[in-house]
C-alpha cells in the first residue's frame, strides 16, 4: 500500500529496549489518516457512479487525476515545511484541510438529489482540498519518525515496521468502516461513509495535537517538527490562511480542468520528469559513477509506473468488478463491494514479517533489488491471472465466487512486497546528497504518473457489451480486460529480469 521499511531479524533485539513514545503518537496520528484516505477512496467511484451518476470512463478518469494530483502536491508541501512551517505545522494544517475535504464531500453527498449543481461544486471543491491537504500532511508525518533517534540508532528499521503497521492498520479499517455505514446498497448513504472519514481525520488531528509537545521530541528532548529559523518578520496570519484557501482552490481547478476540460496531467508529469533528468545530467560536477547510479533510479521508476498502474486499479475497475460480478451474498449478509480494498492492509500485516525473515534467511542467495522488484511486477501477473481464469467463459449476468478476489489481492500483497519496501531504500542509497530531495520527486512524480495512467486503464473496463481498445489490443469482456494487466506486468517483468545483471552491476559501479 504504502512504501517503508520492512523489520528484519537481527533488528529484533535493539527493538526489545523499546521506543520513544512519541512512535506511538506519530503511529496513531498515521492510522487515522490513513483511515481517512482509504475509507474515502473505498467508496469514491461507487458514489461517482451510482449517486452522481457518472458513467464508469469519466468516473475512472477522475479517480486517476485526484490520485495523480495526491502524489504531486507533497513535493510542494515538503518545501513549505523546509523553508517556513516545520513539520508541525504542516502536519495539523494538512489534516484539518483534509477533514475539511471530507466534509464538503458529506455535504456533496447530502444535496445531490435536490440541487446537482451545488453538489458537484462540493465535490470537487472537497477533492481539491483532499489533496491540498494531503500535501502537507503526508510529507511530514512519515520524516518526523527518524528524528526521534539519534543516527545509527539499530531500532529505526523496527521504528518504521511499527509505523508502517498503523498505516495499513488504518488501511483496512477504513475501507471496513466507511463500507459498513456507506456501501449498503442505497446511494443516499454515502455520505455517512465521507462523515465517518472526517471523524478519523480530525481524531488524528485532536491526537497529533494534544500529545506533541510532551512526547514527539528528539533523543535529546527537543520537541521535533518546529519551524525553521527565518530572519525577517513572519507572515501575516491573515495571509496564510488566504494562500492555503488558494492553494486548495488550485487544487480544485486543477482536477476540474484535467477532467472536464483538457487531460493535461500525463503531459505535465512527463515534462517534469524530462526537466528533472536534464537539469541533474547536464551537472558538470556529477561524476560519471555518480551518474549511472542515478540513471538506476530513473530506469527502476519507469518499472515502477507498470506495477502501480494495474495495482491500484483496486480502488477503481476492480471495485467496479466487485460490485457487480462477484458473489457477495453469505445468506445472512451481504459483503459490501468496498470491504474487498481492506484485504491487501490485512494481507500486508499477515505476510510482511514472513518476507522480511524470507530475505535474512536466504542470507547470500538473497535477491539484488532490481531482481525483487522483477518478481513483484511478475506476482502482480499471476494475480491478474487468477482472476482473469475466473471470469473466462462465464455469462453476462453471471457471478464468481469472491475466492477469485481474495486470491488476486494476495498475490498482489506479495508483489508489493518484493517491490514496493525496497523503492525509497535504493533512492536513499543511488542517490548523490545534493539532489536527494530532486531524486525522491522523481520516485513520487513516477507514482502519480502510475496513478493517472491507472485511471485511464480503468476507463477501459468492459461495461454493457460495448468494446475498448488499447494500442490495438481490443476487449471484449473481463477475461480480456484482466489479460491487459497480464502482458503488460508480465512483460515489463521479464525485461526487468533480463536487466537486472546490468542494473546491479550498474549500482555497484566504482569507476
Amino acid at each position: 500500500m504504502d512504501q517503508s521499511e520492512i523489520l528484519k531479524p537481527e533488528q529484533l533485539d535493539d527493538a526489545s529496549k523499546g521506543h520513544p513514545k512519541g512512535l506511538y503518537v506519530l503511529f496513531a496520528t498515521e492510522m487515522w489518516e490513513r483511515f481517512n484516505y482509504y475509507g474515502m477512496r473505498a467508496i469514491l467511484v461507487l458514489f461517482m457512479t451510482k449517486a452522481l451518476l457518472f458513467d464508469k470512463a469519466f468516473a475512472s478518469n477522475l479517480y486517476g487525476s485526484y490520485t495523480g494530483l495526491v502524489y504531486l502536491t507533497p513535493l510542494i508541501g515538503g518545501f513549505v515545511a523546509d523553508r517556513y512551517w516545520g513539520n508541525r505545522r504542516s502536519i495539523i494544517t494538512g489534516g484539518i484541510l483534509m477533514a475539511l475535504g471530507e466534509l464538503l464531500m458529506f455535504a456533496c453527498a447530502s444535496l445531490y438529489q435536490t440541487n446537482l449543481d451545488v453538489s458537484s461544486f462540493l465535490f470537487f471543491s472537497g477533492l481539491g482540498f483532499m489533496i491540498a491537504g494531503n500535501g502537507f500532511f503526508k510529507p511530514n508525518i512519515s520524516s518526523m519518525v527518524g528524528q526521534l533517534y539519534k543516527p545509527g540508532d539499530r531500532r529505526l528499521d523496527s521504528a518504521y515496521t511499527i509505523f508502517y503497521m498503523g498505516i495499513n492498520v488504518g488501511g483496512a479499517l477504513g475501507p471496513f468502516i466507511c463500507g459498513y455505514f456507506g456501501d449498503t446498497g442505497n446511494p443516499a448513504d454515502y455520505k455517512w461513509a465521507f462523515l465517518a472519514a472526517a471523524v478519523a481525520m480530525m481524531i488524528g488531528v485532536v491526537v497529533f495535537i494534544n500529545l506533541k509537545d510532551k512526547y514527539v521530541r528528539g533523543p535529546e528532548g527537543a520537541p521535533l517538527g518546529m519551524k525553521p529559523v527565518q530572519e525577517g518578520k513572519e507572515m501575516n496570519p491573515v495571509l496564510v490562511y488566504l494562500s492555503l484557501l488558494l492553494f486548495s482552490a488550485v487544487c480544485v481547478g486543477l482536477l476540474y480542468i484535467d477532467a472536464n476540460v483538457y487531460s493535461y496531467l500525463s503531459y505535465l508529469l512527463l515534462a517534469a520528469v524530462l526537466g528533472i533528468a536534464y537539469m541533474i545530467f547536464s551537472d558538470k560536477k556529477l561524476t560519471k559513477v555518480e551518474k549511472k547510479k542515478i540513471s538506476v533510479i530513473f530506469i527502476l521508476a519507469f518499472f515502477v509506473v507498470f506495477f502501480w498502474s494495474a495495482f491500484e486499479q483496486a480502488g477503481a475497475s476492480l471495485t467496479f468488478f466487485a460490485e457487480e460480478t462477484t458473489q457477495r451474498d453469505l445468506g445472512f449478509f451481504t459483503i459490501p463491494a468496498s470491504w474487498f480494498q481492506s484485504l491487501n492492509s490485512v494481507f500486508v500485516v499477515v505476510f510482511a514479517p514472513i518476507f522480511a525473515w524470507l530475505w535474512i534467511k536466504l542470507g547470500r542467495r538473497e535477491p539484488s533489488a532490481p531482481t525483487k522488484m522483477a518478481i513483484g511486477l511478475m506476482l502482480l501477473a499471476v494475480g491478474y491471472f487468477v482472476i482473469a481464469v475466473g471470469v473466462k467463459d462465464v455469462g453476462a449476468g453471471i457471478k464468481v465466487s469472491m475466492m477469485w478476489l481474495i486470491g488476486m489481492y494476495a498475490f498482489h500483497t506479495w508483489g508489493e512486497l518484493c517491490l514496493s519496501p525496497i523503492g525509497l531504500s535504493l533512492v536513499n542509497k543511488l542517490a548523490p546528497l545534493k539532489f536527494a530531495s530532486l531524486l525522491m520527486a522523481v520516485w513520487f512524480l513516477a507514482n502519480a504518473g502510475a496513478n493517472v495512467l491507472s485511471g485511464k486503464l480503468s476507463s477501459l473496463y468492459p461495461d454493457g457489451g460495448h468494446s475498448t481498445n488499447f494500442a490495438g489490443y481490443e476487449m471484449n469482456n473481463l477475461n480480456e480486460f484482466f489479460m491487459l494487466f497480464v502482458g503488460m506486468a508480465g512483460v515489463a517483468s521479464i525485461i526487468l529480469f533480463v536487466l537486472t545483471k546490468w542494473l546491479q552491476k550498474t549500482m555497484t559501479a566504482t569507476s
